[in-house]
């Protein structure tokens, strides 16, 4: 039978994604080079899903490696989450960025062409649309200036992808422009963690509840909002994981071998009105400060979504108290189970 390759499947999305996969008996290799994944995460996917899928401890920019699984394994399609995604880590370290990124997918797509592989998926952003003058943001949209390095990233990458599609008429890519995943599986087996201290907001806000060395920063209270905080469409893991269920069955049968979606739920919320949220759905009073603007920032992006929901016939669920609940309470079991192993 052949299999997917999910590359970055122990990650946050990889692996609700291989959750759902699983569940809908799709055969599954995963690889991840684990930094900034846990082992201990295929336990968590076997858990919820009773079938432990290959697992392979590999790199994505090491094409010997590569090489070998692809001749090893009979793979029909890539769901490819392997990058990097840190915007401020991006702008200190944009080498490692575009080495990772860039260099990674070109690796991936030697082997494709080698061993035929011909539907590719790829984890693409918003940030693609840069400093977007119009919202909210649909496809019909060029691609931005990059906001960060890591932009740069998915945009070249996409760009890469378009190439190969014209050289490789068998070849069929969809390209997924996510907006701001959060929140956890239902199970609470699996949820975003972090190697080191986590860099988005929802995680931010939950973890600061337990860790008094973890700050809640603001940054930006200027901005041109309604509260002066700057404004994102966030989407529930679940939902996001599902839209790649989705892309793996429209592509099989697409007569198009280049396409992309957004993938949000096409509501645009401020960092404080999450905040808020959070507060009334924890019980908790969050201790914040407001901080300095940080650099590739975006002040407001939201999606159109009337692409994915016509073509792909998929819609977003939750909405952002359902979201935030499920990070409360992943977080709540994750610092209750660290008490257990005290």
């Amino acid at each position: 039978m052949k299999k997917i390759l999910v590359t970055g499947g122990l990650g946050y999305i990889g692996s609700h994604t291989c959750v759902d996969l699983l569940e809908k008996n799709y055969e599954i290799i995963i690889v991840d080079n684990l930094c900034n994944s846990e082992l201990d995460t295929l336990n968590s996917i076997y858990s919820i899903t009773k079938k432990k899928p290959k697992f392979f401890n590999c790199d994505i920019t090491n094409y010997e490696e590569l090489f070998h699984l692809f001749k090893t394994n009979n793979i029909d399609c890539i769901i490819h989450f392997a990058a990097l995604k840190s915007v401020s880590d991006s702008v200190q370290n944009p080498k490692k960025y575009f080495f990772n990124n860039v260099e990674g997918i070109k690796i991936l797509l030697r082997c494709c062409k080698k061993f035929k592989v011909n539907k590719f998926i790829f984890s693409s952003s918003c940030t693609v649309y840069g400093f977007p003058k119009v919202l909210p943001v649909n496809e019909s949209m060029p691609f931005g200036e990059a906001s960060s390095p890591y932009g740069e990233t998915k945009i070249r990458s996409e760009e890469i992808l378009l190439k190969f599609c014209k050289e490789n008429k068998s070849f069929k890519n969809i390209s997924l422009r996510y907006f701001n995943p959060i929140g956890a599986h239902n199970s609470n087996l699996i949820g975003e963690s972090h190697k080191g201290t986590p860099s988005n907001l929802v995680p931010i806000i939950t973890k600061s509840c337990f860790n008094k060395n973890i700050k809640l920063k603001v940054f930006g209270n200027d901005y041109n909002t309604k509260d002066g905080t700057a404004i994102r469409d966030y989407i529930h893991i679940e939902d996001l994981s599902k839209a790649h269920i989705k892309a793996y069955e429209y592509i099989k049968d697409s007569i198009n071998n280049y396409e992309f979606f957004n993938v949000g739920t096409g509501i645009g919320y401020s960092v404080i009105e999450v905040i808020n949220t959070f507060e009334e759905i924890s019980g908790k009073k969050l201790n914040y400060i407001f901080a300095k603007r940080r650099k590739g920032d975006i002040e407001k992006i939201y999606a159109d979504i009337k692409k994915v929901n016509k073509k792909m016939k998929w819609k977003a669920k939750f909405d952002l108290k359902k979201m935030l609940e499920s990070a409360w309470s992943w977080e709540l079991k994750r610092n209750s189970n660290k008490k257990t192993l005290k």
